[in-house]
């Protein structure tokens, strides 16, 4: 248990979701969750309020914006789904403004607060976050591919049927279409992957798990409408990670300096050491020929939003 005050902007699924797994692995003190309806918000807390009987004392209710001025960690969620026909960019717009307007109301009160975005498209919302509010750019955080990540470990695990503990991995770049799995670099514990194959004679079908990583969450929400579990977990990985500074690296979509070249001032994912004060060091990782040409793929692709919005954060 910390004394971490974290308010969750936004009361659907994926906020109450975050809400519930961080009062289950006792994360904060308060909780409190704020949605333009303030009825379901206040409704949703007490439904996990009622449960912290069996746990220990956690506060959670439903607030306003001037909860805000001493949060440690302000989680975003806030937007609305795409609609059938609207492209990604229409979508990208409209949460856009959303989320800016969020962001002016909680700079009211927060003087300098961490940001986890987790509305879509995370990586563009997370750039116009960063830009409305002027913070530094490691105090605003996206999700990112921490989820995609999650997934490729565990479907690696699953084809070679070992602890999902012992699969290191990463999908980095965009959380979308042009995610890049970095499949040059997983080890078994500590084992190279081929080196590891090789031995127990059981060999995954990359194709397979690149695809079923990519499109994940669009086969949960065929199946039950939405997907919330896993995005709530992976959230509650970066929160213990910057709440208790547990020096794990994590893939989370930021804003990357000029260290990184061509890919300066672009937000997408790459691995990260977190802290209280959010990204506290970007880490660049070795890359085979054709994992680099599918993450220059990736700025790319995120360049162009980015400008097709009118977002360009300014860097150190």
């Amino acid at each position: 248990m910390t004394d971490s005050k974290i308010v969750i902007i936004g009361a659907g699924n994926v906020g109450q979701a975050i809400a519930y797994t961080l009062m289950v692995r006792r994360q904060a003190r308060e909780i409190v969750i704020i949605d333009k309806n303030r009825e379901r918000a206040a409704s949703a807390a007490k439904d996990i309020a009622h449960g912290t009987g069996f746990f220990s004392q956690v506060w959670i209710k439903d607030g306003d914006y001037s909860e805000c001025a001493d949060a440690s960690l302000v989680i975003l969620t806030a937007g609305t789904g795409r609609q059938p026909g609207q492209s990604r960019l229409q979508l990208a717009e409209v949460n856009v403004d959303i989320c800016r307007g969020i962001t002016k109301n909680v700079m009211e009160y927060a003087e300098n607060p961490v940001f986890i975005v987790v509305s879509n498209p995370v990586d563009i919302i997370t750039a116009a976050v960063l830009k409305e509010s002027g913070l530094h750019r490691g105090r605003v955080i996206g999700s990112g591919t921490s989820l995609d990540t999650a997934r490729f470990r565990y479907l690696i695990s699953e084809a070679l049927n070992l602890d999902v503990a012992d699969v290191n991995a990463y999908v980095l770049g965009e959380h979308g279409d042009s995610q890049v799995p970095i499949w040059s670099d997983v080890t078994i514990a500590g084992i190279p992957l081929n080196i590891y194959e090789e031995q127990i004679g059981v060999s995954a079908d990359r194709e397979a798990i690149d695809e079923h990583t990519k499109k994940g969450g669009a086969e949960i929400i065929a199946g039950k409408g939405a997907t919330f579990y896993g995005v709530a977990m992976a959230v509650s990985n970066i929160v213990d990670n910057i709440i208790n500074v547990q020096r794990g690296i994590v893939p989370v979509a930021h804003m990357l300096d000029k260290r990184f070249g061509e890919w300066a001032g672009v937000v997408m994912s790459m691995p990260c050491i977190l802290s209280k004060e959010g990204v506290s060091k970007t880490l660049n990782i070795p890359f085979s020929d054709e994992e680099a040409r599918r993450m220059h793929e990736s700025v790319k692709i995120l360049k162009e939003f980015q400008k097709n919005l009118g977002i360009f954060p300014e860097g150190d």
